[in-house]
């Protein structure tokens, strides 16, 4: 058992899962990692290898397994990671829910918005949070994690509508949660404001994955002046109208904000979704471009450039 007493399980042992259960790891606690394949093979044979501008480590030996194998150790977690790409996830409820116990806490970090909720409806008697992360970071090889940069934040917390009825329980759990993430060297943030963190995230990578794919041009050409530029600044702004008719308006420029995280990546740089769609794989189009106007239109918002760039993509069956 780890030095803070909880059990933590990490699905998913790609960038995201990774660079988080590496961490964790490296700093005593108890971690397992569900994965598969090669990813998993190299894991059980050398260890998991991260890689990082701050320095490299090695996690060896690396509790790793798959989902069936977990199962059958009749282990129970009390926190789970989820680290799943938001078309993955679907398809491993049945496991979290056969794997959780009545007081287990799973904290869904992915890009897309609203994840934690929808996965509630699926697991009832399970607390699910909401939550969201900020890395660059992939698998460069078989049981090797590359993180591009040292930024490494994980903010989760209750939805409004669990606070009532959770939080006295759950919240104990949760700062625990927290302390363990900054002990490992995780910037890890309890959010009073979840629904408000998490869209301030998606606010930034759904224009970014929008526009991308729509001009099919990398992060440089959001950097200088001219129309695609102009295209993400107008798909922040729809989502900030968005938050504001939710009643959870971020309260600051948030597309000055986002204009600027562009100005420190590399002009080469593309996004995951961009990517995912080029090798014609399973991709995240859905929830990070095709929900913004369904969630417009749930809230009475006019989003005029998302709604452009949905059609357009849909026309050429992504």
């Amino acid at each position: 058992m780890g030095k803070s007493g909880l059990k933590y399980m990490i699905i998913g042992a790609g960038g995201t899962g990774g660079a988080v259960g590496s961490h964790l790891a490296r700093a005593g606690y108890d971690v397992t990692f569900i994965a598969r394949g090669r990813h998993l093979e190299a894991m059980r044979a050398d260890g998991l290898r991260v890689l990082k501008p701050a320095g490299d480590f090695v996690i060896d030996p690396v509790q790793a397994c798959t989902s069936d194998e977990f199962l059958e150790a009749g282990c129970r977690p009390d926190v789970i990671f989820v680290c799943l790409k938001g078309y993955a996830v679907d398809g491993m409820i049945p496991f979290i829910a056969e794997a959780a116990g009545r007081d287990t806490i799973v904290i869904p970090v992915l890009n897309i918005f609203g994840t934690g909720g929808k996965m509630q409806e699926k697991l009832p008697g399970i607390t699910v949070t909401d939550g969201c992360i900020y890395v660059a970071s992939e698998i460069s090889e078989p049981g090797t994690i590359l993180m591009k940069g040292d930024i490494l934040r994980v903010v989760f917390g209750l939805r409004r509508d669990q606070k009532a009825g959770s939080a006295a329980k759950v919240m104990p759990v949760l700062e625990k949660v927290r302390d363990d993430l900054c002990d490992s060297g995780i910037e890890g943030i309890l959010s009073d404001n979840i629904e408000r963190d998490a869209l301030r995230k998606f606010s930034y990578v759904s224009p970014q994955g929008a526009c991308g794919l729509y001009y099919d041009v990398p992060v440089g050409a959001v950097q200088k002046p001219g129309e695609v530029r102009d295209c993400f600044a107008s798909l922040v702004q729809e989502i900030s109208d968005i938050a504001d008719a939710m009643g959870i308006g971020f309260g600051e420029d948030v597309v000055k904000i986002n204009l600027d995280i562009t100005e420190g990546l590399a002009p080469d740089m593309t996004t995951s979704l961009q990517r995912d769609i080029a090798r014609g794989g399973s991709s995240e189009i859905d929830g990070l471009i095709y929900e913004v106007p369904r969630l417009a239109a749930r809230y009475g918002v006019s989003v005029p450039v998302y709604e452009k760039i949905t059609a357009e993509l849909k026309e050429r069956k992504l």
